[in-house]
């Protein structure tokens, strides 16, 4: 009896162990790695993670993670029997990334526990730059750091000027004129003539006033190189214009115009690629003085018709109507109506069109 008794103890003691080795278990020889100082010229590096499945049962690596973009991982597809050998390998792609860093890779597996990190770390040499990194774009011999000046948000009383790097990279001079350029902007080259290897800048001055006009607003020119023009020697100038309500008084902002909308968001809900759908949005002025709408402009896919009249009187109401047109559109959709007003308070209010197109 005093037998059977430890029989039954040995198994009962036993039974829990040979439960967890016939389970699989992902075993790393190590689960970090240092690749120390390496070049951002030299490429990319690789590390590879081996393990061992210490289990009793076929190991499965089910997925492999990285926690960004800059790790690309491989590993060991196959079941591995007990007693076999894998791996994870991670790359990391150093490339416009100099600097410290430490990536983390996720492995999941049908091994207890399912889910281990792995981690790689190191630091990049940052290359020497060279011209084409310092001035990206090229126009002929000459080489700018952008081709789009961007003057930001300007009020529509003032005049702005804005300088964008340029430089000659060639063994000869480049002489540098402009042609198509709109009326309300100056623009010149200083140097108007670069000699090899030499720096300037293209200075443009932006007349907001002449410009007549308000919000999100794009301008293109021509420039011509040596005489030259090509097609993409052009450059784009923006500017966001807003009205400048700095002079008024305490009591002109008491009495000043209110924008109201019943509605600010139109939902369409559901509908098939190639309907239209149509919304009127009632804008109000709830101020004391007359309401001046500025402009009515929609975003890609609608079309905003233009409003009965612009001058709003005070309790005044008025219709906008916006049409969505979902040709050739998929999915769902955030489509925006901008009305820019003389309210100081809000002089610019987004109005939202939005639901989604199935295909039919």
């Amino acid at each position: 009896m005093k037998r059977i008794l430890l029989l039954f103890c040995i198994a009962g003691f036993l039974a829990p162990l040979m439960s967890q080795t016939v389970k699989p278990k992902i075993s790393f020889n190590e689960q970090s790695h240092n690749f120390g100082k390496f070049k951002e010229a030299d490429g990319k590096v690789t590390h590879k993670f081996e393990f061992v499945n210490t289990g009793g049962s076929d190991l499965i690596v089910q997925n492999v993670t990285a926690s960004c973009g800059c790790t690309a991982p491989r590993w060991t597809r196959e079941p591995v029997p007990p007693g076999g050998k894998g791996f994870v390998a991670a790359t990391y792609n150093p490339a416009g990334r100099p600097g410290s860093f430490r990536k983390y890779v996720t492995v999941i597996s049908n091994s207890n526990p399912g889910s281990v990190r792995l981690t790689i770390a190191g630091e990049v040499v940052p290359k020497p730059r060279t011209v084409e990194d310092d001035y990206r774009y090229a126009m002929g011999p000459m080489r700018l750091k952008s081709n789009h000046l961007a003057f930001g948000n300007i009020k529509n009383t003032v005049k702005s000027e804005k300088r964008l790097e340029v430089i000659n990279h060639s063994d000869a001079p480049v002489e540098i004129a402009f042609e198509r350029v709109p009326k309300h902007i100056t623009i010149k080259a200083e140097p108007a003539t670069l000699k090899p290897e030499e720096k300037g800048f293209l200075v443009a001055s932006y007349n907001a006033p002449a410009r007549n006009d308000w919000g999100f607003v794009i301008d293109r020119m021509g420039l011509k190189i040596n005489g030259v023009s090509e097609r993409n020697y052009s450059l784009v100038i923006s500017a966001n214009i807003e009205e400048d309500f700095a002079a008024m008084t305490a009591e002109q902002l008491a009495k000043a115009p209110v924008l109201s909308v019943d509605d600010p968001e139109f939902k369409f809900g559901k509908i098939k690629q190639g309907e239209k759908v149509e919304h009127i949005y009632v804008l109000t002025n709830s101020g004391k003085s007359d309401l001046h709408i500025r402009k009515v402009k929609a975003s890609c896919g609608c079309t905003a018709v233009q409003p009965e009249k612009r001058v709003i009187t005070p309790g005044e109401s008025v219709d906008i109507k916006t049409v969505f047109n979902s040709a050739g559109k998929v999915g769902n959709q955030n489509k925006t109506v901008t009305i820019i007003t003389n309210d100081p308070k809000k002089s610019k209010m987004i109005l939202w069109v939005k639901g989604e197109v199935v295909k039919s």
